[in-house]
């Protein structure tokens, strides 16, 4: 498929892939939050005055 801008097929694939690779570095930066969340929660639970 060619770029109805500027007819170039090139630049709509290295936007694609610019997009996966923005969005799979964002699941990733993400799902480590989530884990160090996780992580943190059981850690404050473990220590916690019973």
């Amino acid at each position: 498929m060619s770029d109805s801008r500027n007819g170039r097929p090139q630049d709509a694939e290295i936007r694609k892939e610019r997009g996966v690779t923005l969005r799979a570095g964002f699941y990733i930066f993400g799902t480590h939050l989530f884990a160090g969340f996780v992580w943190l929660l059981f850690y404050l639970g473990e220590h916690a005055n019973k």
